[in-house]
């Protein structure tokens, strides 16, 4: 019996090799996430205070987890608030502190003429799956390496609503949310709202997923496609021949076996790639096939008395 079935094992085993056969090798988070992880704390970054507290290793189950997750209740020097806390790795917090910077604040004071203090999260870490479907592949939550935002809060008490503001045609409050999920995509590598799926029609989704590189620099997996007004100039490329497109984000989830090393993707320094001027953009779909698609902007300018906004929302 036992010549018949160790046979069978092996042959099971070899072509499974790649995904890591549960019989001989464990799972290992991939290398690339410690690295970012030190890399981060290296730059110094971050820096601990009331607001960002340093929180003990989190290992498992599995391989979820992060060696030096941070618990987060404000940003920007402690000027606007994560209304939520949420626990996040290192790289996460310099980058939303540099869209919160570079897009979120100058669009408000634009549209709003006010500042954004505070922003409305769904959460962060969570060992789970994508979209939490059961069988597939680990989120980029499971590394703390995302966080969902559903709002903006203003100055004056108001708060920008993703589910209540993004679809409507008119109105100020739209046309930030169109400006600052494009900004968004200039400083992670995953952004996902409203039209992307089925699961993002209430919050933006941030990451920074490894998904390879393009001939203009990391690859920025941006749905639904912003207007083109909304994005910044290529880029100067490499040189090299165009990136093939991709239709969803790569997993980078993988597990680390024997048969498969880690890709270091951050170079022989262990520096962290600069964000890049342009993404990779998949197709724009057609309006008249996507209710979705971001509408222009709206003139910039405070909303006098008397505006009316549609009352449409996402259910």
């Amino acid at each position: 019996m036992a010549r018949r079935v160790l046979p069978w094992l092996l042959g099971l085993c070899g072509p499974l090799s790649l995904a890591g056969c549960g019989f001989f090798e464990h799972a290992e988070r991939p290398a690339w996430r410690d690295q970012a992880e030190e890399a981060c704390l290296a730059s110094r970054a971050v820096q601990p205070s009331a607001y960002i507290e340093p929180m003990p290793e989190i290992d498992g189950p599995g391989i979820c987890g992060l060696r030096h997750p941070f618990k987060v209740s404000a940003i920007a020097g402690g000027a606007v608030s994560v209304e939520t806390p949420v626990t996040i790795d290192c790289s996460m917090i310099p980058a939303l502190e540099a869209w919160l910077a570079d897009i979120v604040e100058p669009r408000a004071e634009a549209r709003f003429g006010q500042a954004v203090v505070g922003l409305t999260a769904f959460g962060a870490y969570s060992c789970r799956s994508i979209d939490n479907i059961g069988g597939a592949q680990l989120s980029e939550h499971a590394f703390g390496n995302a966080i969902d935002i559903s709002g903006f809060k203003l100055a004056d008490g108001r708060v920008i609503s993703i589910v209540k503001e993004w679809r409507r045609t008119d109105g100020q409050e739209s046309a930030f949310l169109h400006e600052v999920h494009a900004g968004a995509c200039q400083h992670f590598t995953t952004v996902l709202g409203p039209g992307a799926d089925a699961f993002h029609y209430n919050h933006f989704h941030l990451d920074l997923a490894m998904h390879g590189a393009t001939d203009t620099g990391a690859r920025r997996y941006c749905k639904p496609t912003p207007s083109p007004d909304l994005l910044p100039p290529a880029g100067p490329t490499d040189g090299l021949p165009p990136a093939p497109d991709i239709d969803e984000p790569q997993d980078v989830a993988r597990l680390n076996t024997p048969d498969s090393t880690p890709l270091d993707l951050h170079g022989p320094t262990g520096a962290l790639p600069a964000p890049a001027a342009s993404y990779a953009a998949p197709a724009t779909p057609s309006p008249a096939l996507d209710p979705f698609v971001p509408r222009p902007p709206a003139p910039i300018g405070r909303l006098q008395d008397g505006d009316v906004t549609s009352s449409i929302s996402a259910k």
